[in-house]
């Protein structure tokens, strides 16, 4: 074909729809990095940390449905990104990581970056694959490609030996075909629909895809029909909600004793997309697993499987094609005019200023917990949420759905101590020019680590606990951070301000911060 095995592997991404990649090169990356300039169907963008790199991925492909590619620099490189792509996987997001290595000769002397990169990969990924020559990489190009294409996504990391970018490269491999979805289970829907033909005894319990589109409204249907129960997962890779659409609250995820109460009666459970809820730690005296003993649980849907299927095939058992679905949204959201800043407050402002089809992307950890019950009456829009607990996360999320949609507003919900993690995102958004509304919620300490030293039984903090709970002293100051890296900022301190605040987030054409002291 022409050009070098890094041509070969750009043009291999490009072939299979993969045209968007997040990057942090290194020396071992240059040949390849020379390889991108060349094409110009790909979009590169670059993160000055790889947790911002791989968070952005998870973001895009959430939104845009589809794949984009990290570049990463080595062991080190990969291992900085393995927090957010942790969290990628949780949410079956695909990712197609390429990760620089020394060249094949290279590999085996004891160099300063020299890592057991294949252990690290393995640890965060679906697949591994490294080429040991340039036919390997087409092939291996491809199959990455196929690998984070399917459903569910997976991540597919190709381990990109230095010499493989400079040597001549080989011809492309033939695209391969995505693994079929496995068909609904026909026993599985008909166990369901008797379960849930009781009534409120049993609940439909919602996740990955269940709790968007088509999906959804079926759910409603059921729920309407059967008068079951319906909730979803605490945490959802994309959760369409406003008005329009039916409502689904969220497990309680914290404290543990919430969500417990919440399953407390349920005596079936029927997961369609779901999996069987688990406490995000264990507690002392407190169940590991939410639903009650003797709850029985039925799976519909595996976890990230399509679920459209299976809710039509179980609609139809019920009979409940033609009831109306329910309880569905109507936007009847109102700003408060004045007062002071609490959770409630601020959703009450975000429900009503949220613009049609925003992209809210959720890391306000304790500040949000109000925010669930007022935005449930805003403008259709979607929730992203963090999906595997490594926090981080908003802000790269929010440049990959950015990048994904950029003709819609995306906001930002983030906590000071969890946005400290990936702060470089800023200057990401602002050398894109992304339409993002960035949220900081500034109560200079970690709030839920607070929470959590009561909920473990551990007491109240003394002193030296306590300074290891608290990011005061001194204070971050989110809109020097902000301007530093090119980023339009404000402060907020009560609802108008915070009101006015937004509104002129919204109307920026490019990123803006806004530090909502609390």
């Amino acid at each position: 074909m022409g050009g070098t095995g890094g041509d070969t592997l750009v043009k291999s991404l490009v072939r299979g729809g993969v045209d968007v990649c997040f990057a942090n090169p290194g020396t071992s990356e240059m040949h390849f990095t020379g390889a991108l300039d060349r094409e110009p169907r790909m979009r590169c963008i670059l993160g000055l940390f790889e947790g911002v790199v791989s968070g952005a991925a998870d973001g895009y492909y959430r939104i845009a449905r589809r794949p984009a590619a990290t570049l990463l620099h080595l062991g080190p490189g990969l291992g900085n990104a393995l927090a957010n792509l942790h969290n990628a996987g949780k949410g079956r997001a695909g990712i197609v990581n390429i990760v620089g290595e020394h060249a094949t000769y290279h590999r085996g002397l004891e160099s300063p970056l020299r890592s057991r990169l294949e252990d690290i990969a393995a640890s965060i990924s679906d697949h591994v694959l490294l080429p040991h020559s340039p036919d390997d990489l087409a092939r291996d190009a491809a199959r990455a490609v196929a690998f984070a294409s399917s459903t569910p996504g997976q991540i597919a990391t190709l381990i990109l030996p230095a010499d493989l970018s400079w040597l001549p490269g080989a011809a492309l491999a033939d695209t391969l075909p995505l693994s079929p979805v496995p068909l609904p289970d026909a026993a599985a829907i008909l166990a369901a629909a008797e379960a849930l033909s009781r009534g409120p005894s049993a609940m439909l319990f919602l996740g990955g895809d269940a709790v968007r589109g088509r999906s959804l409204e079926l759910a409603g249907r059921i729920a309407a029909h059967t008068g079951c129960r319906l909730l979803s997962e605490g945490y959802n890779q994309r959760h369409e909600r406003g008005a329009g659409r039916v409502r689904v609250d969220r497990l309680p995820t914290t404290p543990v004793s919430a969500a417990v109460a919440r399953l407390a009666d349920v005596e079936t459970l029927v997961l369609a997309g779901s999996a069987d809820p688990i406490a995000f730690f264990a507690y002392p005296d407190m169940p590991s697993r939410i639903a009650p003993d003797g709850c029985k649980v039925l799976e519909l849907v595996p976890v990230g499987n399509p679920t459209e299927q299976a809710l039509e095939m179980l609609c139809e058992a019920l009979g409940a094609m033609a009831t109306p679905p329910a309880p569905v949204m109507s936007r009847t959201a109102v700003a408060p005019v004045g007062g002071a800043l609490t959770p409630e407050t601020i959703g009450e402002v975000l429900a009503a200023l949220l613009p049609e089809q925003a992209i809210v992307v959720d890391e306000s950890v304790t500040t949000g917990r109000g925010f669930a019950a007022p935005t449930a009456t805003a403008a259709p829009h979607d929730w992203l949420s963090i999906m595997g607990g490594s926090i981080g996360f908003a802000l790269p999320c929010a440049i990959g759905a950015a990048v994904a949609a950029p003709d819609r507003q995306v906001i930002a919900l983030e906590g000071d101590g969890s946005g400290m993690y990936t702060p470089q995102s800023l200057w990401t958004m602002a050398r894109e020019g992304l339409k993002i509304a960035i949220i900081v919620f500034a109560n200079r300490r970690y709030a839920i680590l607070e929470n959590e030293f009561r909920n473990t039984g551990s007491g109240v903090p003394g002193p030296r606990a306590r300074a290891m709970l608290e990011i005061g002293a001194p204070d971050i100051d989110w809109v020097k951070l902000a301007s530093a890296q090119g980023v339009e900022a404000g402060r907020a301190d009560d609802v108008a301000s915070f009101a006015s605040e937004l509104a002129r987030a919204i109307d920026c054409a490019g990123p803006y911060l806004i530090q909502v002291d609390l």
